[in-house]
């Protein structure tokens, strides 16, 4: 009974450290996602941070990608930025396999 307890409390420990790990990622996707807005409406400097926090805080909505995508999606229309919205979720899903990436190696 004990080898049953013991693999039930590791597959429960590495299901909380993939759900971590994707909770950062996600985090880190949402703040070069973020700034890469700002740039696209002439953010620079601490305004581009503070829109990044903006856009990390903006997932904090509702579950799923939808509220970060409408608040860019939002600020690029009121900025008259020409960006699809193909165009805005391959950039979401590129940075996260990018944030994927850079959050595994910080282990």
């Amino acid at each position: 009974m004990a080898g049953f307890d013991d693999r039930e409390r590791a597959h429960e420990a590495k299901f909380a450290h993939d759900q971590e790990l994707k909770f950062k990622a996600e985090a880190r996707r949402n703040k070069l996602l973020g700034l890469w807005a700002a740039e696209k409406l002439g953010k620079t400097g601490t305004d581009a941070e503070a829109y990044a926090r903006e856009v990390i805080a903006a997932d904090f909505e509702e579950s799923g990608d939808e509220d970060v995508f409408r608040k860019v999606k939002s600020d690029f229309d009121a900025g008259s930025v020409d960006v699809s919205e193909a165009d805005i979720r391959e950039k979401m899903l590129e940075l996260l396999a990018l944030a994927g990436e850079q959050v595994s190696k910080e282990g």
